[in-house]
Formats: C-alpha cells, sequence, structure tokens
C-alpha cells in the first residue's frame, strides 16, 4: 500500500524557514506566499520561483490557490502584537493582515478546499494582546470554521541555543481524530504559559468547546552549546577594539561582571571559549532616572530581533581559554544557525538583510518538531466520512 505525500501552503513565508521544517518531516510545499521582495528573493534563491507568489495576501483569492493542502502555515506579522511594538494588536496595520489570510481560508473551506489542519504562530504577546481579546478573536474564528483547536507556548531554546518563546496555535477539522499519543485532554504544563492559560480559561462557553489541549512527548535531544554554532573568524563582522571591551564592562551592574568573571574561569579550566550574548538595554539608575546598561547572558542567545523590531542587535562575547575577553556582533550565518538553517542555505549578501531574514523567522526545528509530534499523528488520525457518522450516532 502506498501512502500520498502530505502537502502544505505556507503564507507569511518569509525565507523559508517553516518550508524547511515541514519539508524535512516528509511534507511537500504545493504554494508559499510573502510581500518583502528581499525575502522573496531569498526564498526563490534557496527553493526556485515555482511555488512562490509575491504580494499582498489581501490581493489573493482562492483561484490563486492551487488544489488542496493538507496543512496550510501561518507565521503572521507580530509588530502589533509584541512588547517591542505599539500593541495595536490584530486591527494593526501588520499584524491585522492575519484576516485577509483567514477570508482565504474561508473561501477553501466554501469550496470544500479547506486544509485539514492549520498551524498558525505568532510571538507570546498574542496570548495577552489587548487583554487577551486578540488572541480569543482567532480562536473564535477557528471554532466557528467547525475546527477544534490546541495553542502551545513552544521555546526554540529546547533545540537550539536562542531563548525564543513562540505561540502556536493548532486547528483542525472535524474528520481528523487526535490519537492518543498526543495525550489529548491532560493538562498541558509543558507547553503553556500563565497569561496563556488565563486567556483560555477566559474563553466563552461556544469557543472554549472547541479547546482540546495537547501535549506531545518532550524534545529528548539537547540543544547544543552558543559556542558549538560559532564561527572561528567571520568576514562580514569586526572585532571590537580592548577599549570598546572594556566601555561595555563599564556599563555593567556587578552581577553581570561576577558572570562574567566565571565564564574565564570556567574557559580556562577546560580550554575551551565560553560564548554569550550581550544586549544594552536603558535601566533605573537607582536615583530616579534611566541609564543605558549591558547585560549578558552565557550559553544561550537572547530572543533574535532587528532594529525594525524595536531591539538592537546582540554583541556575541566570548571568554577565551587564554583569559583574554573578546566581543563583536553575531556574523549572519551564527544568526541564521542560531535559527537552524543549514550552512548551505543562501543567506542574502548584504549583512543587514541576512540578519534581518533570521530575526524575522521561526525557527526550523521548531517546526520540525510540530510537523513530526503533532500534524503527522493528526493527519493519520483521520476518519472516514462512514467513521464520523457513526461517532456522532454514538454520542
Amino acid at each position: 500500500m502506498t501512502h500520498r505525500q502530505p502537502t502544505f501552503f505556507e503564507f507569511f513565508a518569509g525565507g523559508g524557514m517553516a518550508r524547511i521544517g515541514l519539508e524535512g518531516a516528509g511534507f511537500a510545499c504545493r504554494f508559499a506566499n510573502d510581500l518583502d521582495p528581499a525575502k522573496c528573493k531569498a526564498y526563490r534563491e534557496n527553493f526556485g520561483d515555482a511555488d512562490l507568489t509575491e504580494g499582498d495576501v489581501a490581493d489573493l483569492t482562492s483561484a490563486d490557490l492551487p488544489g488542496a493542502a493538507d496543512v496550510v502555515w501561518a507565521s503572521f506579522p507580530c509588530q502589533d502584537l509584541s512588547l517591542a511594538g505599539a500593541r495595536a494588536g490584530m486591527n494593526g496595520p501588520r499584524s491585522g493582515v492575519f484576516w485577509p489570510f483567514w477570508r482565504l481560508i474561508e473561501a477553501l473551506d466554501a469550496e470544500g478546499r479547506g486544509p485539514k489542519a492549520i498551524v498558525i504562530e505568532n510571538v507570546l504577546g498574542l496570548a495577552t494582546s489587548r487583554k487577551g481579546v486578540d488572541l480569543m478573536a482567532i480562536l473564535a474564528a477557528l471554532a466557528a470554521s467547525g475546527r477544534s483547536f490546541s495553542a502551545l507556548a513552544i521555546d526554540a531554546s529546547r533545540f537550539l541555543p536562542q531563548s525564543r518563546p513562540r505561540l502556536f496555535i493548532v486547528a483542525w477539522t472535524p474528520d481528523v481524530a487526535p490519537p492518543d499519543c498526543l495525550r489529548v485532554g491532560e493538562p498541558a504544563s509543558d507547553w503553556t504559559t500563565t497569561g496563556l492559560s488565563r486567556t483560555l480559561s477566559a474563553l466563552p462557553a461556544s469557543v472554549a468547546a472547541a479547546h482540546v489541549p495537547l501535549a506531545p512527548s518532550p524534545p529528548e535531544a539537547v540543544a547544543p552549546a552558543l559556542s558549538h554554532l560559532l564561527e572561528s573568524d567571520p568576514s562580514d563582522v569586526a572585532w571590537r577594539s580592548e577599549a570598546e571591551v572594556a566601555g561595555l564592562l563599564a556599563m555593567m551592574n556587578e552581577r553581570h561582571r561576577e558572570q562574567i568573571e566565571e565564564a574565564r574561569r570556567q574557559a580556562a579550566t577546560t580550554g575551551e571559549l565560553v560564548a554569550g550574548c550581550l544586549y544594552k538595554r536603558m535601566r533605573s539608575d537607582g536615583q530616579g532616572g534611566m541609564a543605558q546598561r549591558a547585560e549578558v547572558r552565557f550559553d544561550i542567545a537572547g530572543c533574535l530581533r532587528t532594529p525594525a523590531g524595536g531591539s538592537s542587535r546582540q554583541t556575541l562575547l566570548l571568554a577565551m581559554p587564554n583569559g583574554r575577553l573578546r566581543a563583536r556582533l553575531l556574523s549572519a550565518r551564527e544568526a541564521a544557525r542560531l535559527m537552524g538553517l543549514p550552512d548551505d542555505y543562501r543567506l542574502p549578501k548584504r549583512y543587514n538583510d541576512a540578519y534581518r531574514l533570521s530575526g524575522d523567522g521561526i525557527a526550523t526545528p521548531v517546526v520540525r518538531f510540530i510537523a513530526d509530534e503533532i500534524l503527522l499523528p493528526l493527519l493519520s488520525g483521520s476518519r472516514s466520512a462512514e467513521q464520523m457518522r457513526a461517532s456522532k450516532k454514538a454520542a
């Protein structure tokens, strides 16, 4: 017996990071869409032009979408939902593009071409944006379409040395039966946050009835150390001078300087460099004002962000075995590795374009995990029309 290869449509595709994760799990792309010319160029350079339609999702109609896909993936813009943004919510000009996307799904449903499963990804701020109203609106739309859904908070740090928590909403049609391996109905404590739980507990009864908590088994693999992802001497970033490094240290409080001394001791003992990432942030000066401080975290990078996301790029801080402290920006390739992109992925030639591509993307191992541990089990649990009728009769 032969099994048909599962397929997907990818919206807000960026450089195709969701595609990498889904294809790694055996899915085949049938359609991709993004508005950004630079990201579309990177997508074409890595995957060709056959599946990509460049342009505003609001200009698409169901006639532009080929056939039917088993899964639709949508990582829509987060700027109006993140803490770094203005928190305009789902009515904002960027995050509000979810609704034109959703109209496409409704059109596909009306034509009998709706996907069996949908994955919607965004920042955790979606869970609490406007006191939960924005997440409730999305979940209400899913429930009104007849789909069940589960909302999970997953941090890329489970797979990569980057702190990157994100919200994933997985929804499925009535002909899909989640298998026992997803532990349906059990508390999903590994996959939630206080804010997400609070919003889900406040859902109206009509929407809450469609909520089915899924709890996949946590990944067994341990994320690699940050130092293992670094280039020895990248050509696209320059090393800071000793005076500049001293200036960074002077901006730190005692706790962060102690962390650096501990990293130096560790490097001297093991004979291997210890890597950390540094951000500059505005903090209270203890006298009623604000002052710029440097803060460092070793062995794991902070969430990759771009200037458009309201944050500066991270500075890499390396404690060398010889006692020296070195500093530079993350290279474009290192940023890509922190997203799980393979080294043969073709990055944009300009540093800023390459960094933005990574910072705006989704960690590919997380996509692969969702595909392997949730989507494939869901699709394998699809029920026939006869099974659904029997189930309704029994109820």
